[in-house]
């Protein structure tokens, strides 16, 4: 496997991850494909959990666990004995970001508390994430979280019940606001010579992901709707069934509404008044909404395409999740990674979103087995041969 470059944009930087499931791990794999060095941190019976959320498996290990933890090396101890707490205390003297996702309550008993931690590295970046915030003890899942935090109310059939997302968006909106925070705080560290802590909860990052239906509700004291395939605030925004398919179309200005009717000859829609301007659309989407679904019913979903791409409106067929990654955009885009498994072979992973010019993330290591860097990681803390292996016998590392 390719050694991660001094061009890495993260090159030089350690961080020590000691989370589990989805949100943190996310948010160390984004550093890990900038070049940072993750160590994953895990139990020594069984490790992430995510390890065995499956089927399906590629092999020995879950999709589900392969999904966010690429570019780490993986160290398993056991935090119950005195060996384990003394490998934790070295490994943490050498980073830079601790992240972890125990209760604080677990943080403090397990010697991972900010003042823990801080007490061995003054200069430490350091992100909790949890739940509710650092003075909650109460535990917090992403579907949870989805529905205290508003985000099932509006999602789902307008006449139906409230729905979940059908990916843990949450989570993955929490793990991608720590590493900016991280990101955020290691600049201040360079400047300043400070680290900090940070307090990443779960329901902060699903009241900020409502966004514009939140700033609606805060705006005009209404409840918010739920518009199923629709949008609260700009007509047509919706998906619509054709002849042989379905297409989403997503008509943003006035300018773009004149260029989808005129590309479907529907221009009798566009010069109707109750039609003229979003807001115009907007009151009136009961009548014009029926009226479009009527018109694309009956046109083939290429032909639809095709003429609003060329009249320059945004839209799209409604892809399967299998459709969508063997798309041609998927292939120009370079989204799937191809990487070599010590014992699963090749694996394909969805590579990473960021295309930067110059530190362009890279996959340097595969999705570690469980400990499979134990032995390299203490050797590289100076521990010697013999300690290696009277610990991984004594069962305090694996």
């Amino acid at each position: 496997m390719e050694e991660v470059k001094q061009v890495a944009a993260l090159s030089g930087i350690r961080v020590l991850d000691l989370t589990r499931v989805l949100a943190g791990p996310f948010c160390t794999m984004q550093l890990g494909d900038l070049g940072a060095d993750v160590i994953k941190v895990e139990s020594v019976d069984g490790g992430d959990d995510t390890r065995r959320w499956g089927p399906p498996y590629i092999g020995t290990e879950s999709a589900y666990y392969l999904t966010a933890n690429r570019n780490k090396r993986s160290v398993a101890l056991d935090l119950k004995t005195e060996q384990g707490r003394e490998l934790l205390g070295q490994l943490m003297k050498t980073a830079d970001v601790v992240l972890h996702n125990f209760l604080p309550e677990s943080a403090a008993r397990l010697g991972v508390s900010y003042e823990q931690v801080r007490a061995l590295v003054p200069n430490i970046v350091y992100c909790a994430i949890s739940g509710y915030g650092a003075s909650e003890n109460r535990p917090g899942y992403d579907y949870i979280m989805q529905a205290e935090g508003g985000l099932m109310s509006i999602t789902g059939a307008e006449d139906g019940e409230p729905m979940k997302v059908g990916v843990a968006v949450t989570d993955l909106f929490t793990g991608l606001y720590a590493a900016v925070a991280i990101l955020a705080a290691l600049r201040h560290r360079d400047q300043n010579g400070d680290g900090q802590a940070i307090d990443m909860a779960l329901y902060d990052a699903q009241l900020a992901m409502l966004a514009n239906v939140a700033s609606n509700v805060l705006a005009t004291g209404r409840e918010a709707q739920r518009f199923g395939n629709g949008h609260p605030n700009i007509v047509p925004y919706q998906r619509f069934d054709c002849q042989d398919g379905q297409v989403v179309v997503t008509v943003g200005n006035d300018r773009q509404f004149l260029d989808f009717c005129h590309a479907l000859d529907l221009g009798h829609l566009s010069a109707d008044a109750r039609f003229a301007s979003n807001a115009d659309r907007v009151r009136n989407r009961q009548v014009l909404v029926p009226l479009l679904e009527e018109a694309l019913r009956r046109l083939p979903t290429e032909d639809i395409l095709e003429k609003l791409n060329l009249a320059r409106v945004p839209c799209g067929p409604v892809q399967s999740v299998k459709e969508a990654l063997e798309a041609a955009d998927t292939d120009n885009r370079e989204m799937i990674w191809n990487s070599e498994h010590p014992v699963l072979g090749e694996i394909n992973l969805v590579g990473s979103p960021l295309k930067l010019l110059l530190t362009p993330p890279e996959l340097y290591r595969h999705p570690p087995l469980h400990g499979e860097h134990t032995r390299e990681i203490m050797a590289e803390l100076d521990y010697n041969s013999t300690t290696i292996e009277e610990w991984l016998a004594k069962g305090a590392v694996k």
